[in-house]
Formats: C-alpha cells, structure tokens, sequence
C-alpha cells in the first residue's frame, strides 16, 4: 500500500509518492505548514535554515520548466543545497538504469530525490531502494499522480473558499491523460469535498471514472451549472495515440472555457489551470486574466506547498 510505504511508524510523511491513501489529518497538516510558508515568501529575506546541511537531487526525465524551478525555489528557501541533472546529457541516455543511477547519486550524500518520470510508478520503484535517511518525492509519474500538484490545487481552493465541506468541483478536459485529475480528485474526495465532477468527450474521460467517486459530464454547459471551482486541464496532445480528438478547435467549441460557459458556474467561481496554458484551446484569454482567474496564486502558493513538503519529509 502507497501509504504506508510513505508514512514512517509515527505516522509522518517519509516519502510523497501520492495522495492517494494519505489520510485526512496528514493532508491538512500539509496545507497548514504551507500557510505558514507563504508569508516567508513575502519577506525581503526569503530564506529559512530548516534544510541547511541536506541535498536536495532534481532528477526530471521528463522535460518541465514550472514543476522543476518551483521545487529548486522551495528547497533554496529551505536553505538546502540543489543539484539538478541534465537526464538528457547523463548516463541514463548511456543505458544505465533508474535505480544504479539513483545509487550512485545516494553514494554522493543525497538526502532528497525529486523525480518526475515518463513511466507510472518510477518513484514507488526508488522508494523502495533509497536509504533509510534518503526521501523521495513524487513531481509527477506517468499518468499515475503528480501528488504536489495536487496539494497546491487544494490548498488554493481552501485559499479561496476556506471549507471543503460544501463545494462543488469541476475538472474538465483531458482528465484520461491528467495525473494532476488523479491527484486532485484523491485529494478532494478525501477532505471531504461532496461534489466532484469531471466534463470531458468520451475518448478523454477513463473507463469507470465514476469509481473515483465523482460524477462524470459529456455535456461542458451541464457540468458547469452551479459550481464553487472550475479546474481547466491542459490538452495533452503528447500523450495521445491516435485520434482522441477531431481538432483543437472543435475542442475549444465544446470544452473551451468561454466568459459565456463560466457564466453558468457561481457569481464567486474560481477559475484555476495547472499549466502550462494552451489559450483558445482550453481557456480563453478573458477568462484565464479575467477577475475569477487565480491561476498565478497558484504558482506561488506551488512554492510554499513544496517548502511545507519538504519540511515535513525532511523532519522524519
């Protein structure tokens, strides 16, 4: 099971692999560190000595500019030491596999992994061969979960609508391809959220996602009627095989957040998107800086989500 192999006896965060099976109590816990985080980010010294002394190891397989600089940010405020690797110029690319990679890194002192990998389950894989000192943190595997990710979305929805308890939360698009759909609704259902939606064609919704407990929507104007959040996701072309789609305009038709769809949500939606943002596809220019968009927040509060993750991994 993904909790316990992330929870030490104590039941504290050793590794973040994925929200999925974290309980209820560690998942505020996160969000509350952030909060207390997000004010340091506002300070003319933005730096805490809480990770002085420790490496922290971005290994990104995967191309990605946001994930990898917002993590590089948070570990520097943390006042930890930083490598990244260039995968594309390192022995990977010279046949040597993910876990002798990861063992000659360990034998360079690491403390942290953070590791964003093509392949669902690459993190879980090097969990459970690092060093007992050693943690690793999920940026994103596969289509599996991208656990921080989620958190930020979370914790910008308690931003912005403080309870859980009484939301109703849409997430549209290309939910089949989105580890950051997996993630989130985990993380929602799990704090209690008592709507999940999700609005996508066929072709881009998983078989039986009705078992993550949400409500699944074909129809954009239906499953946006009276909702709290509205969580645009990035059409994920490179994931594609095949024609899930007939074009990116005729996705903009149907799925596109228009002023005109948003309308129909709440007066005080929030409108948020993980990025990067394909504009016209997706979102609408008007919408994505309009006044309901809290897309940047995001970003930043990405920073001090990062900074409460690794505070607390680092603790245990």
């Amino acid at each position: 099971m993904a909790s316990n192999l992330q929870l030490n006896a104590n039941g504290e965060l050793r590794h973040l692999l994925s929200i999925e099976g974290l309980p209820r109590e560690v998942l505020l816990r996160i969000l509350d560190t952030a909060a207390s985080f997000v004010g340091v980010t506002e300070r003319e010294v933005k730096k805490v000595p809480l990770l002085r002394g420790k490496s922290v190891f971005n290994l990104f397989f995967e191309p990605s500019t946001r994930t990898r600089t917002t993590f590089e940010i948070a570990a520097k405020r943390l006042s930890a030491d930083v490598i990244n690797l260039n995968i594309a110029a390192s022995s990977q690319t010279k046949g040597e596999s993910l876990l002798d990679t990861v063992a000659n890194l360990s034998a360079m002192q690491a403390d942290l992994f953070v590791m964003r990998h093509a392949s669902s389950g690459a993190p879980f894989l090097i969990a459970h061969h690092v060093k007992p000192h050693e943690h690793v943190i999920n940026a994103g595997d596969g289509r599996h979960a991208h656990p921080t990710q989620g958190l930020l979305d979370l914790y910008t929805i308690r931003h912005y609508k403080k309870e859980f308890s009484n939301l109703t939360v849409a997430i549209v698009g290309d939910v089949l391809h989105s580890r950051v759909a997996r993630s989130l609704i985990h993380g929602l259902t799990t704090l209690g959220a008592p709507e999940v939606r999700v609005i996508g064609p066929r072709t881009l919704l998983p078989t039986g996602v009705e078992s993550l407990g949400v409500r699944s929507f074909l129809d954009m104007r239906e499953g946006l009627k009276g909702c709290d959040v509205i969580v645009m996701l990035r059409l994920q072309s490179e994931r594609m095989r095949g024609a899930l789609l007939p074009s990116a305009q005729e996705f903009f038709k149907h799925y596109g957040l228009t002023p005109e769809k948003l309308a129909l949500a709440r007066p005080d939606a929030i409108v948020m998107h993980p990025g990067p943002m394909n504009r016209g596809v997706e979102i609408d220019s008007n919408v994505a800086d309009g006044p309901h968009s809290v897309i940047l927040p995001q970003v930043t509060f990405g920073i001090a989500v990062r900074m409460a993750v690794m505070s607390m991994i680092a603790e245990s």
